[in-house]
């Protein structure tokens, strides 16, 4: 595993399957070598380009909190549903951390340095770039799936559990800033 994508997702340490957690980290090192955003980048830049550039809350900021949460609600489901609503916690971690890396293809840099929609993003969507480069690295289908529904793009497919885990944690530290009240 890369050094830089392991200082970025000091997470992948919770996924126990070997493969599943080599494959995650190489679907990050590919979407970097593919990307004008580095690590940097991701630390500095706001999660979202819905809320302008002053957002406080950086792309790593969301993106590990969504994980954090994540695993949160799915141990807390495999540990209260008497066996009845079982979580791969493995499946659950790789999709949360995988859920948005289509976005470092998605998005390009102004010449203040700011996040944009580039080309490409504006075609493909990171749900659609995301599933490319995690099939690219192997990443399984149940993980893929959570990749792919985990937008407004996956409101009219059926849900794993897992997938509607990440789906409920990514928008509810979403919605709350592009929707305020105050």
């Amino acid at each position: 595993m890369n050094k830089e994508v392991h200082e970025l997702w000091p997470e992948l340490d919770w996924i126990q399957d070997e493969d599943l957690r080599r494959k995650t980290a190489a679907t990050w090192e590919l979407a970097l070598a593919k990307s004008v955003l580095t690590p940097d980048d991701l630390r500095r830049i706001p999660f979202t380009l819905l809320c302008g550039p002053d957002l406080k809350v950086t792309f790593m900021d969301h993106k590990r909190s969504v994980v954090h949460i994540a695993k949160a609600a799915g141990e807390t489901i495999n540990a209260m549903y008497n066996g009845e609503l079982i979580v791969n916690m493995d499946v659950l971690i790789a999709g949360a951390i995988l859920c948005d890396v289509g976005k470092l293809v998605e998005y390009v840099l102004d010449e203040n340095g700011n996040p944009v929609q580039g080309t490409y993003g504006k075609y493909l969507r990171h749900p659609f770039s995301g599933v490319s480069l995690a099939e690219q690295c192997g990443v399984p289908p149940e993980v893929c799936h959570i990749i792919a529904a985990h937008a407004g793009e996956g409101d009219k497919v059926k849900r794993s559990t897992e997938a509607y885990i990440v789906h409920h944690a990514d928008f509810m530290t979403f919605l709350p800033f592009k929707e305020r009240l105050i």
